[in-house]
């Protein structure tokens, strides 16, 4: 038994001993693994530190290279741009030299961990910006079309010392990145080493047999694992794939349908798309409806006014009523012409290209455009191709005036400046005309650029656009073998331009006659001192000679903006003869603004408009004279505001 004991207690000390040798052992092999794991990963940081150093001046190498290579497209693509004034050309140079400054900005931040290289593109910076406004200079010149002085400042540039500057400093930054990428594949040689003898020690100490019986366990685990999903996939897929041919039936039966229903709405679209251009030129003729009732009033004032002052001045001033019957004449032609065009304009009629002369077009139309646009805009024309002609179709261009026109009116919400400009290159062989239109509007945002020519779109509520005005405008533009651009700034306004290609210079059209000349001497015995504010000079040529007629002394003001320095110029008038929609500023905004020096002052509106004389609150107390007038009607009228507490009153 004792024996037994002992063999007992001889068992539990070496079940214990293997225990504990096991738990060394482990321990022992786990530190090591640990180890040697702790070492394979430095090394392998290590060489993957140097790795990306040698990369970072790879990179560094690389863009310095292809800044000089972007540096070199874009003087080459400035070169021809200054040559042959292509505009592609300009564009490749704008994206080359953009290219060229990308570069620049990423050596910038690759390099600010250098301090040397670092100062060498700082000074490589400030060069390519010198050398930026050098080649600015020169593509300017080119995209004016000024060959000589581009090709000058392009030869210049050339020449320049900083191209030596530029060049000796992309060679010391690449030579610079090479000393350091040598040094750093030195030291990624040497990491590599040390994580090959971290591998090598790594795999020796591997168990080769267990790493393989647990490698094939788990494989054999993970292989019946995937069989099993497999299957589930399979029963999964043939289940979906069932409910997929029966949802495509359903979907290809719907899409028949739609085709179907697509087809129809096309047929009818394009049945409707001319009747929508119609209706896009009727909806801008609607418009001009409570222009052309003042322009209208104003023409028959001139006729009626020099025909009456005619009948009484022919007797004893012949010469006198021969220049109001002239006046009285050229209203009646006016408001002639006025109606043709308005009917002409309405029409739809097949493109009939015709020689335009386009500056004598402008002139003779811009009549229309001032009645549609409003008295509240100011229309300049800033003609400079007096000699050049275009094969268009006459109405068609005049329709594409007027719809910029009203775009133009509608950004500027009925107030603000309209310019219609001409420019011509001054080279001889000049192939095309610019028709700029400028307004001084709210502007368009890029994503409204983008969609600007878009067929149907509109930016304006829904009922007050048809979306076709612009699409109309670039229609005609290359129908007519030209193109349009735009350019515009949210908040400062909106530039349009139509490039047509000449036709073939004409001779000058001859000049415009001048205004006739308003007579504002006092007639001797003058009752009353009397201001006249018209902005139409005929209409203010006749007013002040019926008022001088009436035996008063009348003092003329084309502007209403100098109406308060006459008043105070000669000393207060007895009565103020204003118009009621005048550019720039409203009758009663300037009566406003007199009244608060002289609130004494008489006042008498006269207006062709006929909304005018029912607006009680813009007019105040203050007579209201209807154009067209009589003497009669005008002594009448004068009689009665001269007297004091008359209130409003509408005569005509």
């Amino acid at each position: 038994m004792f024996e037994r004991d002992l063999d007992n207690e001889s068992e539990d000390q070496r079940e214990r001993l293997r225990f504990w040798l096991t738990v060394g052992l482990g321990a022992i092999l786990t530190g090591v693994v640990g180890a040697l794991v702790l070492l394979l990963s430095r090394a392998n940081d290590d060489y993957d530190r140097s790795l990306g150093w040698q990369a970072h001046s790879l990179e560094i190498i690389s863009q310095t290279r292809s800044l000089d290579a972007a540096l070199a497209r874009a003087e080459a693509a400035l070169g021809r741009f200054a040559v042959g004034l292509q505009k592609e050309d300009g564009r490749v140079y704008q994206q080359q030299w953009g290219l060229a400054l990308q570069y620049l900005t990423l050596l910038q931040r690759n390099v600010r961990d250098n301090p040397k290289q670092a100062e060498l593109v700082g000074k490589l910076t400030k060069e390519l910006a010198n050398r930026g406004e050098q080649l600015g200079d020169a593509a300017l010149s080119a995209n004016y079309r000024q060959t000589i002085a581009a090709i000058s400042k392009y030869n210049a540039a050339g020449h320049d010392a900083a191209l030596i500057r530029i060049d000796r400093l992309l060679s010391e930054l690449i030579r610079n990145e090479r000393t350091i990428l040598s040094e750093r594949n030195r030291l990624a040689a040497s990491d590599r080493a040390s994580l090959n003898q971290a591998i090598l020690l790594f795999s020796l100490l591997g168990a080769a047999a267990a790493v393989i019986a647990i490698a094939a366990t788990v494989s054999l685990v993970r292989a019946e694992g995937e069989r099993r999903v497999a299957r589930r996939e399979t029963l999964f897929e043939a289940d979906r794939a069932m409910q997929l041919a029966a949802a495509v039936e359903e979907r290809t039966a719907e899409l028949e349908e739609a085709n179907r229903a697509l087809r129809s709405e096309m047929s009818e679209r394009e049945a409707a798309e001319d009747q929508l251009r119609q209706a896009q030129k009727m909806e801008a003729v609607g418009q001009l409806t409570g222009g052309i009732a003042h322009d209208f009033n104003n023409m028959l004032a001139v006729v009626v006014g020099g025909l009456e002052l005619a009948q009484r001045l022919v007797a004893t001033a012949p010469e006198k009523a021969q220049r109001h019957l002239s006046n009285a004449m050229d209203g009646a032609n006016r408001a002639a012409d006025l109606t043709r065009r308005l009917l002409a304009f309405a029409r739809s009629e097949p493109a009939r290209p015709e020689m335009t002369a386009i500056d004598e077009c402008i002139t003779s139309f811009a009549e229309l455009i001032e009645r549609t646009i409003g008295d509240r805009i100011a229309l300049t024309l800033d003609l400079h191709a007096p000699g050049l002609a275009c094969w268009v179709d006459r109405q068609q261009f005049e329709n594409a005036l007027l719809n910029l026109s009203v775009n133009a009116r509608d950004a500027m919400e009925g107030h603000g400046s309209l310019t219609i400009r001409t420019l011509r290159d001054e080279e001889e062989d000049t192939a095309a005309l610019a028709v700029q239109v400028v307004d001084t509007g709210c502007g368009m945002s890029a994503e409204v650029l983008e969609r600007v020519f878009d067929p149907f779109y509109t930016t304006k509520p829904a009922g007050q656009g048809t979306g076709l005005g612009m699409s109309q405008v670039f229609a005609f533009c290359r129908q007519s073998g030209g193109e349009v651009q735009i350019s515009s700034t949210e908040g400062e306004g909106t530039s349009v331009a139509m490039l047509l290609p000449v036709a073939k210079p004409l001779e000058a059209g001859a000049a415009a006659s001048g205004a006739d000349e308003a007579d504002a001497d006092a007639a001797p015995g003058a009752k009353l001192n009397i201001l006249v504010v018209e902005d139409d000079q005929r209409v203010l040529a006749a007013t002040v000679d019926a008022v001088e007629e009436l035996g008063h002394r009348a003092v003329a003001c084309s502007n209403p903006l100098d109406a308060e320095a006459l008043v105070d110029t000669h000393g207060g008038f007895d009565l103020i003869l204003s118009d009621v929609l005048m550019p720039e500023l409203t009758g009663p905004e300037m009566v406003a603004q007199l009244k608060q020096r002289w609130p004494a002052l008489p006042v008498l509106f006269v207006t062709g408009y006929a909304g005018d004389a029912s607006e009680d609150e813009a007019f105040g107390d203050h007579d209201v004279l209807r154009k067209p007038f009589t003497l009669a009607a005008l002594d009448q009228a004068i009689r009665r505001s001269n007297t004091p507490g008359e209130g409003q009153r509408l005569a005509g």
